[in-house]
């Protein structure tokens, strides 16, 4: 399908450390979806704030910019469309 990113990484029942995505570029904003059953956070260091990653969420970030990381949550399972 057509699209204006240059990939999608699928990410399957995984805690990422505080990073930047390298590849994006810094006028564009990521989309990352969070999809299954969890109760997982998503943490935005530079803003000094945590927002709730519940299934069915999509938060526009400007990953490439913004310290991001999604630490280890209760329960359930999540895959992330980034």
């Amino acid at each position: 399908w057509p699209s204006i990113y240059v990939g999608i990484d699928v990410i399957v029942n995984q805690e990422t450390s505080p990073h930047l995505d390298e590849v994006s570029a810094p006028s564009l904003l990521d989309s990352p979806v969070s999809l299954g059953m969890h109760d997982a956070q998503i943490h935005v260091l530079d803003l000094g704030s945590i927002f709730s990653y519940q299934p069915g969420t999509m938060i526009y970030l400007t990953g490439k910019l913004l310290h991001h990381s999604v630490p280890k949550w209760e329960k359930g399972e999540r895959i992330a469309l980034a």
